[in-house]
């Protein structure tokens, strides 16, 4: 969508720094003292402030702070990040909601003090990574906190002001119960967040996890049923399936995650960060040495660079926007590439819809229960490379 003559543009800035490593966790991220901190955050306000020649062109909506940990840092340091963006660019203001800005916050790095440094910054959502309420699968996963740890900082959180919180929470977790999960999930609930993202454990190669169990320690059947009753449970709960693994009361879904599965253009600021920009796809040098040397220049740090075929952009348009519970518009579809949706995928549509795994609404189409079950296969027919 167009503002003015500036284009959308969602914000993502990457804190690659952890008290400790999860088991499963495979992202970029690893424990640092406080000068490889601050100096990191040195480097990230020079990458910036070297996009001060092109922000012009974009008015941000949203900006998530992810990580990594971004509560591992201090208040000032988040503070400091905010300050040099609205500096280089235009952010909307007035719009109800706008800008929705986002961090990342783990249990057991949480002080008041920060909690005031991001409201006083501009900082309207919280998104904690519980995981779980019970503590001994918490340990399992290498977290840092207990579920007591959590529920105290959530409750600091709001007593603060924060009325917009995300937790999520992880499944499929080795011996793991529908009645241990309904727990987590009823306790949750209690607690009344706008927005609850349930995902299932993936075991990630390069992970403890990975070398520790087998896919066969994660009962396929059971997870298929507690993504049944976490969408039957949160209905009744108030909070509606937007995507596959999210759910949100009315009017707080995650805008930012949206922008990404309805193709907005993103920058990806700091280490290892992902853009995707005019259809180009590239990512941030994610080797720490090189990205704080290099950082003051954003095209030195610019790597995979990869301009989006007309091909790609029509798979990510149909597999990013059948996570959706609202699904893709044909529609929109012919409007933005200049052909119809089914001249490119009407024997994938066909064949979907007779195997009960898409639905068609008027000039929407939608996965069922049965094709998000099976949602990685319906994905992989949209692919024409």
């Amino acid at each position: 969508m167009l503002y003015g003559q500036k284009k959308d543009l969602g914000l993502y800035i990457h804190i690659p720094f952890c008290v400790r490593k999860c088991d499963y966790c495979d992202f970029l991220s690893a424990p640092a003292d406080e000068d490889t901190k601050f100096n990191y955050v040195r480097a990230l306000i020079k990458e910036i402030k070297s996009y001060s020649q092109i922000s012009t062109e974009y008015l941000v909506k949203t900006i998530f702070i992810g990580g990594g940990t971004p509560s591992s840092l201090n208040g000032e340091f988040i503070a400091e990040i905010l300050k040099a963006v609205r500096e280089v660019f235009c952010i909307t203001e007035g719009e109800e909601g706008y800008p929705e800005i986002t961090i990342e916050v783990n249990p057991g790095t949480v002080t008041k003090e920060k909690l005031d440094a991001y409201k006083l910054a501009g900082i309207n959502r919280l998104s904690f990574g519980l995981q779980s309420t019970d503590n001994s699968e918490l340990k399992l996963l290498g977290r840092i906190h207990t579920f007591e740890t959590f529920k105290e900082n959530y409750l600091l959180a709001r007593k603060i002001g924060f009325d917009n919180i995300n937790i999520d929470l992880m499944s499929a977790l080795p011996g793991q119960t529908m009645n241990k999960w309904l727990d987590t999930l009823y306790k949750v609930i209690a607690l009344n967040p706008e927005h609850i993202s349930a995902y299932s454990l993936i075991l990630e190669e390069g992970t403890p996890f990975f070398t520790r169990y087998k896919e066969e320690d994660q009962n396929e059947e059971l997870d298929r049923q507690i993504y049944a009753k976490t969408k039957e449970v949160l209905a009744q709960a108030g909070y509606y399936r937007y995507e596959i693994s999210n759910y949100a009361k009315s009017g707080y879904e995650s805008r930012h995650n949206i922008s990404y599965w309805i193709g907005t253009d993103y920058l990806g600021l700091g280490l290892g960060a992902s853009s995707l920009i005019n259809k180009t796809r590239f990512q941030n040098e994610d080797v720490l040495t090189e990205y704080m040397e290099l950082s003051s220049d954003h095209n030195k740090i610019r790597r995979n660079e990869e301009l989006l075929t007309t091909s790609k952009q029509m798979e990510e348009y149909m597999f990013l926007g059948l996570r959706m519970s609202d699904g893709v518009s044909s529609k929109k579809f012919e409007k933005q590439f200049g052909v119809s949706l089914e001249t490119i995928y009407d024997e994938v549509v066909n064949k979907s819809l007779k195997e009960e795994l898409i639905q068609r609404k008027g000039e929407r189409i939608y996965l069922t229960e049965k094709g998000i079950d099976l949602s990685n296969l319906v994905m992989s027919r949209f692919l024409l490379d």
